[in-house]
């Protein structure tokens, strides 16, 4: 392993586990990529003005002066000297998209409080210092979270959003040059003040380890932005969250050191497309540190074997950040890699633009089928607590029903809520759902899921803080019943017909394996849910039309030359990811993950505290034994006969859940690809 590169970019050094793929320096076609890249971004706003930048700056340095009060404070109260008290201290430090230096206009800001060994997290930082900003006409929704995995403050000081973290040192005075980038900060402290501390010391060394940040920061933007459009930035759904999007950037920014923005969005499609997942995407090597945490490392922790794409944090304890990834995830977001790097492919040859690129992923003309999920409270307060503890097992449900049904029915989750103004207190969540691209279907195969749905709704009902009116309902909607607030505006878009071939054309057109699904009559659809054409529509829809139209762009033909991908490069990314690490699974163990649904419910439950306030003892999740899983698969057979098939068996008004027996509810089938129709649905 090579000594860090040189920030101004010069050969010679390299970062990373790895040596750089290129060295190249840009060319004349990425100084002008890199230009309209870079006014795309300015005039899609991602950038704050300059008043909303001093206000951040100014509400941090208020922020600092009330920690600094709050810890003389509570030391005098204390009985500490005098001389104790007046040298008593902490300090605030920022992490996450702020400190990276991407983040957008009205984005929150993370934050930490460093605070002395008497100063404790129950009772003074959620106690007294919560009490003070109680008293502050600045501080608005302030809302306390100290049972989260990561216990948290959130709230607003003069609009600005904060998430407040603390982590309690083993030091009696905060010294005001304090470096918590040292691995010697973490000695004699508490869980939660290493899980406190773990977000500013990943953000600080993913700064140190890239070569250049400003080209950095340009790239982050962009993949954020992207991923946000293209539907594949959440963690809690299974996807990424934006400390994972960090580091797999910043991992192409070592490997090409001396790439302007533009380039290095391209390498980003085409790297990761290559990359063979679970192979792990690392900025430095793992060390074991001095004090006993565990770091991520599937030679000898089991449960880190079955990891799917693991992306490892830098900074000691190395952690993989991604673990929420399923296989469902991950098949979407290497198709979304692949378009990405087709969409650049096309971009080179002039034949698209930015925009193409950035083109929002039309969730709901995807799928034919989705599964529709509502919730509602009593109020706005329970609402935030609810929201939180379903969204924690919605990734469950993902899993199960892939699991049940033997792969054979994907779910794709959509990541984000919607809201119908018209009903109070109200969010809804949707799935899309298609049949396993590839897979022979049996006119009479159905998928009952009903048990599956009904363990989910069992699973999210033995909530501890459940109160009447914290309800839940699973329906199944056709693509054309879905509702209209889930559009931009409340207006449902118009679908743009298909032009119309004869069928000898079609026959010419299309491989016998891919000719185009035919559905069944109408009159079985009170009774079905029918896969007709979806796997045709996915695969599709992630593709570059071929009839795709050329664009002016500049004049750039005349000046530039397009480079050419070298053929040493895809043999680049097989050998970055050799290693000790490389392979360390072939198949994921999803069954392993669900009999261990028990563990999930606590470890997911603290971490969604983190981020929406839920508190639930781990004694709650008891209540579901792991054998009731072995009996849930046992009532699905093999061959996944069901009796009818009702779209909705439950009132179309919201109903609570069940929380002393399970009903079954839902009923899907899907009929034989092969008769499958054109018609739209």
């Amino acid at each position: 392993m090579g000594s860090p590169v040189l920030k101004n970019g010069i050969k010679g050094q390299c970062s990373g586990i790895t040596e750089p793929i290129s060295w190249s320096r840009p060319t004349d076609y990425d100084i002008v990529k890199t230009r309209e890249l870079e006014k795309y971004l300015v005039d899609v706003g991602l950038y704050e003005s300059p008043e909303e930048s001093i206000s951040r700056e100014e509400v941090l340095g208020k922020l600092d002066q009330i920690v600094r009060i709050w810890v003389k404070s509570i030391s005098r109260a204390k009985g500490l000297n005098e001389q104790l008290v007046q040298e008593a201290n902490a300090k605030i430090f920022t992490f996450g998209s702020y400190r990276l230096g991407v983040h957008g206009p009205g984005a929150d800001i993370d934050t930490l409080c460093v605070g002395p060994r008497h100063a404790t997290r129950e009772d003074d930082f959620f106690g007294e210092l919560h009490r003070m900003l109680l008293t502050m006409p600045e501080v608005t929704e302030l809302h306390p979270v100290p049972d989260a995995h990561v216990p948290v403050m959130r709230f607003k000081f003069n609009g600005v959003s904060i998430d407040l973290l603390y982590a309690r040192l083993s030091l009696w005075v905060i010294p005001e040059d304090l470096d918590i980038s040292q691995d010697s900060i973490l000695q004699n402290v508490d869980e939660q003040t290493v899980r406190s501390l773990n977000g500013c010391r990943v953000t600080d060394q993913i700064l140190r380890l890239v070569p250049n940040i400003q080209n950095f920061h340009t790239t982050l933007r962009c993949m954020k932005f992207w991923a946000k459009r293209r539907g594949v930035y959440s963690n809690v759904s299974g996807f990424l969250g934006g400390i994972n999007w960090a580091l797999l950037v910043a991992r192409i920014c070592q490997l090409y050191p001396n790439a302007l923005p533009s380039m290095l969005v391209s390498r980003f499609f085409r790297v990761y497309t290559q990359w063979r997942w679970p192979n792990p995407v690392m900025l430095c090597d793992i060390e074991e540190g001095s004090f006993g945490l565990q770091v991520w490392d599937p030679r000898r922790n089991h449960k880190d074997r079955f990891h799917l794409m693991p992306i490892i944090t830098p900074a000691y304890p190395c952690m993989n950040s991604s673990y929420n990834v399923s296989s469902s995830t991950l098949r979407i977001m290497t198709e979304e890699f692949q378009r990405g790097n087709e969409m650049f492919e096309a971009m080179e040859s002039n034949k698209t633009s930015w925009d193409a690129l950035f083109e929002p992923y039309p969730f709901f003309e995807a799928y034919k089928n989705y599964l529709q999920i509502d919730i509602a409270a009593a109020d706005a307060d329970d609402l935030r607590k609810w929201k939180g503890w379903v969204e924690s097992r919605l990734r469950q449900l993902t899993l199960k029903i892939e699991r049940y049904t033997f792969n054979m029915l994907q779910c794709h989750p959509h990541p984000g809520e919607f809201s119908d103004k018209s009903k109070p207190f109200h969010f809804c969540y949707f799935m899309g759902l298609q049949r396993k691209q590839g897979i022979p279907a049996n006119e009479s195969e159905q998928f009952d899921i009903r048990l599956t749905v009904d363990e989910f709704k069992h699973s999210v009902g033995v909530y501890t803080l459940w109160k009447l009116g914290m309800e839940i309902h699973v329906s199944h909607v056709r693509r054309r019943n879905i509702p209209c607030f889930v559009f931009p505006g409340g207006v449902r878009p118009k679908r743009i017909a298909e032009p119309k071939v004869s069928a000898h054309a079609e026959e010419e057109k299309l491989s016998e394996d891919h000719k185009k699904r035919k559905r069944e009559p109408d009159s079985s659809e009170t009774a079905v849910l029918a896969l007709d054409g979806v796997s045709n529509h996915i695969s599709e829809s992630n593709k570059i039309p071929n009839d795709i139209l050329s664009y002016d762009n500049g004049g750039i033909n005349e000046v530039v030359c397009v480079p050419e991908v070298s053929k040493d490069e895809k043999l680049a990314v097989e050998k970055i990811m050799s290693g000790p690490y490389d392979a360390h699974q072939s198949t994921t163990s999803e069954l392993e993950e669900l009999q261990d649904d028990n563990e999930y419910r606590s470890h997911e439950l603290k971490g969604t505290n983190e981020s929406e306030g839920a508190r639930v003892t781990e004694s709650s999740t008891s209540q579901i034994p792991v054998t009731h899983v072995t009996t849930v698969r046992k009532a699905v057979p093999k061959s996944l006969h069901a009796i009818g098939g009702l779209e909705e068996l439950e009132p179309s008004a919201v109903q609570p859940a069940s929380r002393t027996q399970l009903k079954p509810h839902l009923r899907l089938k899907f009929t034989s690809l092969a008769k499958a129709g054109s018609g739209s649905s």
